[in-house]
């Protein structure tokens, strides 16, 4: 495994850095990534399999039980593919982490052309009412979800700038643009969770505005209810049924097709709906995609597509 990265650079591969890669959407995205011939960041706060980890200071809480996943196992997936991955722990709530995953890319390959957010907040409050969650964990969401990710934005866009233009892919979600009619621990999220991702889902058509000039393309991308070890392990308890999600695969060759494309700031200050876009590219068989975005559902009134 590729724990130091490369000192000689990707010659002439992409870089990309996906956040929140040790599992989930992320690792699918980091996956597909690897299979189009990108170099691939992976960074999250679980470095080794089975790793518990502690929350920042700014949260108090006790440690979080592991779940499967860790970049560790990524990188080995990764690189079985014929890919290079590069390491690098970060937790969003430490801004000196973001900083350093910057830096590290920087010094090792050089070049950084693909920004995938997709780590957000986990630990306490997420599934919390909101008599019952401290205003700290606000924070906390806002600063996981919105502003560490600006910041992260804010250190790659010189180098894309300098190279002549990049790809930045927001995983957003539903939680964002609509609210649900089930209440929180029956199938509902909690207020931190769905105000934070309102203001993420904002960041991709104001920057595209931005950045056009710069010839990088900002676009959200909504994975829809997919999978993951999060899914299986923890959310249930929560009402979420995990066998009637997406794999991972579906929003990550979205991901994927986005970032290889030849023209992509033609999908720039869009939102991208994975299922249904995945379906019209052809990138997975769509006739084995569970409701609500599979046959059972083509041609009734109402579907979403963003």
């Amino acid at each position: 495994m590729t724990e130091t990265g490369n000192p000689n650079g990707p010659k002439g591969s992409k870089v990309a850095i996906v956040t929140g890669s040790s599992r989930g959407i992320g690792r699918g995205c980091a996956l597909e990534l690897a299979k189009r011939g990108f170099n691939v960041v992976l960074c999250a706060r679980t470095l080794h399999e089975g790793q518990a980890f502690e929350h920042s200071s700014t949260v108090k809480s006790s440690n979080t039980k592991p779940l499967p996943g860790s970049l560790e196992k990524t990188a080995c997936e990764l690189e079985a593919l014929g890919g290079k991955a590069l390491t690098v722990k970060l937790d969003l709530l430490e801004r000196k982490d973001i900083h350093a995953l910057v830096d590290r890319t920087m010094k090792e390959w050089g070049c950084i052309d693909v920004l995938v957010n997709n780590a957000r907040y986990i630990g306490p409050g997420h599934m919390d009412w909101f008599v019952d969650t401290p205003i700290e964990l606000f924070d906390a969401h806002l600063q996981c979800n919105v502003l560490s990710p600006l910041l992260l934005i804010k250190l790659v866009a010189p180098i894309m700038i300098g190279r002549g233009g990049g790809v930045i892919i927001n995983v957003t979600s539903g939680a964002g643009y609509r609210e649900t009619a089930h209440d929180i621990g029956a199938g509902g999220w909690g207020l931190g969770y769905s105000l934070s991702k309102a203001a993420f889902n904002r960041i991709g058509p104001g920057l595209a505005k931005e950045f056009r000039q710069h010839k990088i393309a900002v676009i959200n991308l909504e994975p829809g209810f997919v999978t993951t070890e999060r899914m299986v392990t923890d959310m249930g308890a929560f009402g979420f049924d995990a066998s009637k999600g997406l794999g991972v695969d579906v929003p990550g060759s979205v991901c994927a097709y986005l970032a290889a494309h030849p023209t992509p700031m033609n999908f720039s200050g869009r939102d991208i709906d994975a299922p249904t876009f995945a379906v019209d590219a052809g990138l997975v068989d769509g006739t084995k995609l569970p409701p609500p975005y599979g046959p059972s559902h083509w041609g009734l009134p109402g579907r979403s597509v963003l």
